[in-house]
């Protein structure tokens, strides 16, 4: 089960495709949103990506930033974040340790389920969002949260 609604995000620090290290602590005062997803250049998680790519200028317009999360190093990060054109910056967890903080680690296997958060301004969890097997709704449902 993901993390609940209403209750606040854990903090996490993790090497970033802007090359330099994301903390969460540093990121009040805006909305954010978190997707964990299992594996890059794998086809559900490429149209995952896109789809939040495409949706990128609404989330910006509404000033909310999109980070995503796996487990991958960050060169493969790099890699795919170029060849999917991504607006947005991709976070490396090679140990899958901020995805177990966050309940998005399927249990024995260890690799990322697909969820998704909305954090408020102040990193309370405001919508929670999972499915393995659909990549268009995490968009579709953080933005009706909004």
């Amino acid at each position: 089960m993901p993390l609940k609604e209403q209750q606040k995000a854990p903090n996490f620090e993790l090497a970033s495709t802007a090359g330099d290290i994301f903390k969460l602590s540093e990121q009040k005062g805006e909305p954010l949103i978190l997707f964990f997803y299992p594996k890059n250049f794998t086809k559900v998680c490429t149209a995952e990506v896109c789809e939040f790519r495409d949706a990128f200028s609404e989330f910006r317009d509404l000033n909310v930033k999109v980070i995503g999360i796996s487990q991958d190093s960050i060169a493969s990060h790099h890699k795919f974040k170029k060849e999917n054109k991504l607006p947005f910056e991709l976070l490396s967890d090679p140990k899958g340790k901020v995805a177990k903080l966050y309940k998005a680690t399927i249990p024995v296997i260890g690799m990322n389920r697909r969820i998704t958060y909305l954090l408020d301004k102040d990193m309370i969890i405001k919508a929670v969002y999972e499915n393995m097997f659909t990549a268009d709704q995490h968009v579709k449902q953080m933005i009706e949260k909004m």
